[in-house]
């Protein structure tokens, strides 16, 4: 069965996690993806938070399945050359170097666009244009100043990152959205384009509600926010829902760190829950049975339900609940997710085999194609197919010892 970008070729310049999670995703959708590394080192990520001696660490394997690794100097005359005709053959180039690194070395757009008129140009960096442009950026970076971490945490405690990795991955997405528009147009047009995602914007544009927020703030307090005093920004909100129905996570047997679940009390949802909780003379309580009455007492709603929660495990009150269509979801841990077995069958966790680390577990394709399933393998070794990748540019046996004597590959 075809892929749905097979025949697509990706020159990945990327690094570390924004730029691989875009190329990655490209790559389970059928992409042929280059990694270029630098020659005996490779992408920093390789070495970093390393547990396994001697072998490349869950850092890299986690974001490059699928792709082929070839080392190139581009301070060498050789590895420049070698770089520019692989410009000339590939339809997308990626890269997340910090600002001016590529145009420094002769690569800007300007001659890629000379070398390949349909060449689609992707970039990330921290900031958009503007007084932040040449400013270096990072993940908690991105969160901070795109919004989430102010609005992220409780009121009477510091801003927060969160462990979703929205600045980065989330980064990454944003790209793969750009550069699939720009291959639909380019089947119009003939001609590639330059594709540039902030991590910056990519965290606001995930904190869209809050800009809502910030703005109905102008007609009096956010009722649904459990703030005692609001002042003129969007507060922290500690669990509380970020739409329109209340939600809170509630404690649940045997009352360990992740022994809870989250509830949310939709209006349709009032009075079975509180038949599942025992209370039933709240369905017609004038103080509860409606919405706006129980919106100044939505703390005291959660702590009767959670008399109830806290007598079960949070999957017990996840069936429970869910029989009434009552939307609630368990607090799960990293580790109860590694253990879920249905996970690996549906193939969001896969198990991989490693020459070097052995066998370790990766995070799957999250987007499901029914014509064009992901097959997740392996990320490669540094510089593994180097030779192969020259002998498909044309460099015979004897060109290719040259470039590797040269310390170009």
């Amino acid at each position: 069965m075809s892929k749905a970008l097979e025949g697509v070729r990706i020159l990945d310049l990327g690094h570390v996690q924004a730029a691989p999670t875009a190329t990655q995703l490209l790559a389970w959708m059928g992409a042929e993806v280059i990694k270029v590394e630098l020659p005996g080192r490779g992408d920093i990520t390789r070495g970093q938070l390393r547990d396994v001696k001697g072998a490349d660490s869950l850092y890299f394997t986690m974001l490059n399945s699928n792709k082929r690794s070839i080392t190139i100097n581009l301070k060498t005359p050789g590895g420049k050359k070698v770089m520019e005709e692989l410009v000339r053959r590939c339809d997308i180039v990626v890269e997340n170097f910090g600002p001016g690194v590529l145009d420094r070395q002769g690569f800007t757009w300007a001659r890629f666009q000379e070398l390949n008129p349909r060449v689609i140009y992707a970039s990330i960096k921290g900031f958009g244009p503007g007084r932040y442009a040449d400013f270096k950026a990072y993940e908690n970076v991105a969160q901070c100043m795109g919004g989430a971490v102010s609005t992220t945490g409780w009121e009477d405690g510091p801003p927060t990152v969160t462990g979703a990795q929205i600045g980065d991955s989330g980064t990454g997405v944003h790209l793969v959205a750009g550069i699939l528009a720009a291959l639909y147009q380019r089947e119009r047009s003939g001609k590639g384009q330059r594709v540039e995602v902030a991590m910056v914007d990519s965290v606001l544009n995930l904190c869209r509600v809050k800009m809502r927020d910030q703005q109905r703030l102008a007609h009096g307090p956010l009722l649904e926010y459990p703030t005692k005093e609001f002042g003129d920004t969007v507060p922290r909100a500690g669990n509380a829902s970020g739409g329109g129905q209340p939600g809170a996570a509630l404690r649940c047997a045997p009352g360990g760190p992740n022994d809870y679940v989250y509830v949310i009390i939709q209006p349709p949802c009032w009075a079975p829950l509180m038949r599942i909780v025992g209370r039933e003379e709240l369905i017609e309580d004038l103080d509860f049975a409606t919405p706006e009455a129980r919106l100044p007492r939505i703390p005291e709603c959660f702590s009767i339900i959670e008399k109830w929660t806290i007598t079960k495990s949070k999957f017990e009150v996840m069936d429970a609940l869910n029989e009434f269509d009552i939307p609630c979801g368990p607090i799960l841990s990293m580790k109860d997710i590694y253990e879920d077995k249905e996970l690996f069958e549906r193939g969001m966790l896969v198990e991989i085999d490693h020459p070097e680390r052995g066998r370790y577990v990766q995070v799957g394709m999250p987007i499901k194609l029914s014509d064009s399933p992901a097959e997740v393998k392996r990320s490669p070794l540094l510089g593994e197919h180097t030779d192969e990748v020259l002998g498909w540019l044309g460099y015979d046996s004897a060109g290719v010892k040259a470039l590797h004597d040269e310390g170009a590959v």
